[in-house]
């Protein structure tokens, strides 16, 4: 977890207008939210992002994303998934009211 911190941190700054961000810049936003930094994870975080574009690794894993989320959604069904999704609003049963002649 202490690895999406640094993430997060990385992108913050990448919000706030910092196409690079160093080492100590992550460092500091992690610290200042009252966050330990293992710097052994920093290092290699900071050689992976190395020369690539935060924006091009977060659209690759949205992508990623998505195509898991395809697969399992394909492959409910033929898990007999009669099952509503998750989060899908149940269905209201509608009360059969009767008329009476007065």
């Amino acid at each position: 977890d202490s690895n999406m911190k640094l993430i997060a941190a990385y992108a913050l700054l990448v919000v706030a207008g910092k196409e690079a961000p160093t080492a100590e810049e992550v460092t500091a936003v992690v610290t200042a939210a009252g966050g330990e930094v293992d710097e052994e994870s920093l290092t290699a975080l900071m050689g992976d992002l190395e020369g690539k574009s935060i924006h091009e690794l977060l659209a690759k894993g949205e992508k990623d994303l998505k195509s898991c989320a395809g697969a399992a959604s394909a492959a409910a069904p033929a898990a007999g998934g009669a099952a509503p999704a998750a989060g899908a609003a149940p269905v209201a049963e509608v009360a059969k009211v009767e008329e009476v002649d007065a």
